[in-house]
């Protein structure tokens, strides 16, 4: 659990690494809205909607956190929701209509969003692959289905690491442990924001079929694994 807490953390430094300057206008009209109750700014509004997006993770892993321990011990489920994964990101790719940016979403289309999310908490379903796949059917153009995804992932990652971080209190084995977890923290970091600066200029050329492949691909070479080993 300690090496995958400091394992999150890297990806969350990467996102916020590669999203400073959107962060920063998001935290300094999120702020004016609060003193001017008012939602007229649109950076304020893409606040609050994040916000509002998280909230559906939040309940479900608080609440069906038993059903995702028993899906993580299950190997068959794992790829079933590969499967399902690379489906979403087909039918994503399929029905988007118009292509709009992040100020126009709506509640509804956040909180469809951020059920993606809480969804995801699943092993198998990809967060950020159901998280763009419903931005693009709630009408986001590809880079900014994507944006909003990473922005998303921010309080849900901060969220879950800082409930995991109550146990490394009990974390001993001196420098070796020590070594092991900076050195998964800085490949995480240095990766995760290799692999967002990949994934944002891939989406500007192409789809999301690739990776749609790539899911039915792994999904059913697990599968058969986990049925040939019983």
């Amino acid at each position: 659990m300690a090496f995958d807490t400091f394992i999150h953390l890297g990806s969350l430094v990467a996102v916020l690494a590669y999203f400073w300057h959107d962060l920063w206008s998001l935290a300094l009209a999120w702020a004016g809205s609060l003193r001017e109750r008012s939602l007229g700014d649109p950076q304020a509004r893409v606040a609050w909607l994040i916000i509002w997006g998280t909230l559906p993770a939040v309940v479900m892993g608080l609440t069906l956190e038993s059903l995702f321990q028993r899906l993580f011990a299950a190997p068959v489920w794992v790829s079933i929701l590969l499967l399902v994964t690379g489906l979403l990101l087909l039918l994503g790719e399929g029905v988007r209509k118009s292509e709009s940016r992040m100020e126009s979403l709506t509640w509804l289309d956040a909180l469809l969003v951020g059920l993606a999310q809480g969804v995801a908490i699943a092993p198998g379903v990809s967060r950020s692959g159901a998280t763009i796949s419903v931005g693009l059917w709630r009408g986001l153009e590809r880079e900014e289905a994507a944006r909003f995804s990473f922005l998303l992932a921010i309080p849900a990652i901060l969220g879950a690491n800082l409930l995991q971080l109550w146990e490394l209190a009990k974390l001993s084995g001196g420098g070796e442990v020590a070594s092991t977890l900076l050195l998964g923290f800085v490949a995480a970091a240095v990766s995760g924001y290799l692999a967002i600066r990949f994934f944002l200029g891939f989406l500007k050329r192409r789809s999301l079929y690739p990776f749609s492949l790539y899911c039915w691909l792994l999904g059913t070479l697990t599968l058969l694994l986990a049925l040939l080993r019983g």
